[in-house]
């Protein structure tokens, strides 16, 4: 069963981490990313743009009309994602706990119900 793990922040948060503390974090994550993705579990993990740089696209009259985003208006965004893929539900939630600031952040676990064929 597949599952997206997402994690949310804003700009306070990160800016309020130390500097000196970026390389460490960065590596704990980078470690946590290779223990997963060397049993198969971890298809991707993604990092997303801060907030400022979101859009919305709809379309009118046939083409893209963008305008800035995100669509919520709320202090924590989405900032990244990682889809899963695991033989459990339970397994899916002890990787998720696994992530390296899950002590103090939630990592919000989410089923993937079903996805297009590869072959389209």
């Amino acid at each position: 069963m597949k599952y997206v793990a997402m994690i949310y922040g804003n700009q306070a948060k990160w800016d309020s981490f130390p500097a000196e503390a970026w390389p460490e974090a960065l590596a704990r994550q980078e470690a946590f990313n290779e223990k997963y993705r060397q049993t198969g579990e971890l298809l991707g993990a993604y990092g997303l743009a801060d907030a400022a740089a979101a859009m919305l696209v709809r379309r009118k009259d046939g083409a893209p009309a963008v305008t800035d985003g995100p669509y919520l208006e709320t202090k924590e965004y989405l900032a990244s994602f990682y889809l899963l893929d695991c033989e459990s539900e339970e397994r899916a939630q002890r990787i998720a706990a696994d992530m390296p600031f899950a002590d103090v952040e939630p990592v919000e676990l989410w089923p993937i119900l079903h996805e297009s064929a590869a072959d389209l």
